[in-house]
């Protein structure tokens, strides 16, 4: 189509500024719904933990084992996805994980034993994992690049709403069962109904895929062009060069052959640099506990001698901060950029998970942290939960939406983002034995990482603010 060996032709996207942002802001949102359920699925099971371990008298290991199996199908489904969305379209992939959401929910609200429950959240976590790809990697191809970073957002705002209103959910159903996870409510057990509960959203995000045009990028990658001009005009404006912008991605397309993995390979350390980068924000994210607070906190603050019924509240009370530091990265992420933003949550991490060490080094009174402690806990963990959410939360999936070139996104994204699944399971699953090792040690190792990921950033990492994808690389 173009003369790969020539620049292409100026389209003016790069200031572009559609008509009907509205419109732009609708399909965003369509699409983070993946991004509502990857939330929900992940936190919703904070619930259920000490009811699965009374029902099925299990010990802290196994009990592990069950919530965590989800990130093994997170993993699987984002290192998957990527090829997927290449071969079918975003769409297509999209529908896939809302069925995928609908048939979990339904499996894990009536599991027969432990193993067909761990089989559902398996399946359940192959659907976030292809939404925590397909999300991201879909908005920042529909967006016009002066809108990028905050349309990008709606990732992470949708994740971490998906999470406030798992756990407010989880409480209205707990209240339904008078204080009780396994109380019983309509036939069946109180935790039962928090798990089925997502067949919901996860019903209402695959209708909402067929409102929404597939990524103009996959279009032309399958010859039709003309449906890819209707959507760029959509979502770019009547501004914009459309000849001249099918030439120019098309020809970032075909700088270099079809992606494959080998392409993300380079000569020396495996991956190419790049992709190395990618990993590594991913891994980080993860590495400083981040999920405890999702998946353990109701247990972690009855392991301290909160009631259940407040360590719920609580577990609710971090998910609005969680809104809220996601709402101020998204107001400065195109303002003050994505390192900053990455060094500043880095230092205020550092500084909270160091007090909570401290705060759970102190020795239990009947029962529970001394006052003070017990003060300056609940507080840093709310400091933690802010900081990690107005950076690390937004601009990592900002990053890996942004930083590959265009030949390698889908599927260098989908590598990064099976490597945060992986540190993800890694920290789920050791928590309950480090928490009855140490508490404060664990948090100690939380805090180390938060410390070496700011050297990271610094040395690494570069910025992507204001430039066009077709720029990358």
């Amino acid at each position: 189509m173009t003369n790969t060996a020539q620049p292409p032709p100026a389209s003016g996207a790069r200031s572009a500024r559609p008509e009907h942002l509205g419109h732009v802001i609708f399909i965003t949102a369509a699409a983070a719904m993946g991004g509502f359920l990857f939330g929900y699925d992940s936190s919703v099971i904070n619930g259920a933990v000490e009811a699965i371990r009374d029902r099925y008298d299990i010990g802290s290991g196994t009990l592990a084992q069950v919530i965590a199996i989800a990130l093994i199908g997170c993993a699987v489904g984002a290192a998957t996805a990527g090829r997927i969305a290449d071969r079918i379209g975003r769409i297509r992939c999209m529908q896939i994980a809302a069925v995928l959401f609908t048939v979990s929910a339904v499996g894990s609200a009536l599991p027969f034993a432990l193993w067909d429950l761990a089989l559902w959240r398996i399946i359940g976590g192959f659907a976030i994992g292809m939404a925590s790809v397909i999300g991201p990697a879909y908005i920042a191809e529909v967006s016009p690049p002066a809108y990028r970073g905050r349309l990008a957002s709606f990732q992470q705002a949708a994740i971490v709403i998906g999470i406030a209103v798992s756990q407010l959910v989880n409480y209205g159903i707990l209240q339904l069962a008078d204080g009780e996870q396994r109380g019983e409510i309509g036939g069946l057990e109180a935790w039962q109904w928090m798990l089925g509960v997502m067949v919901v959203p996860a019903v209402l995000y695959g209708l909402l895929s067929f409102a929404i045009p597939e990524s103009p990028r996959f279009l032309i990658s399958v010859g039709k062009v003309d449906k890819a001009k209707q959507v760029l005009f959509e979502v770019e404006g009547k501004n914009v060069d459309l000849n001249a912008r099918i030439i120019e991605i098309d020809h970032a397309m075909r700088r270099e052959h079809k992606s494959t993995f080998k392409d993300l390979l380079g000569s020396r350390f495996g991956f190419l640099p790049i992709v190395w980068v990618g990993i590594g924000l991913s891994v980080f994210q993860q590495l400083v506990g981040i999920n405890v607070a999702f998946y353990y906190s109701a247990t972690l603050w009855q392991s301290v001698g909160v009631d259940p019924s407040s360590s719920f509240l609580y577990s609710f009370t971090t998910s609005i901060i969680n809104i809220i530091g996601t709402v101020i990265a998204m107001v400065l992420v195109d303002r003050i950029g994505r390192r900053p933003l990455a060094l500043i949550g880095s230092a205020g991490m550092a500084i909270a998970l160091a007090l909570e060490a401290w705060a759970f080094s102190a020795d239990l009174v009947d029962g529970k942290l001394p006052e003070t402690q017990g003060i300056v806990a609940l507080i840093a963990a709310h400091v933690f939960v802010l900081f990690f959410a107005l950076s690390w939360g937004v601009v990592v999936w900002v990053f890996l939406g942004e930083m590959f070139p265009n030949r390698i996104r889908a599927a260098a994204l989908g590598i990064a983002a099976s490597a945060q699944w992986i540190a993800n399971w890694a920290i789920t699953a050791s928590f309950p034995s480090l928490a009855d090792w140490n508490l404060s040690g664990t948090y100690v190792i939380y805090t180390v990482f938060a410390v070496l990921s700011i050297p990271f950033v610094l040395r690494y990492v570069k910025e992507t603010k204001g430039k066009a994808l077709e720029e990358m690389g």
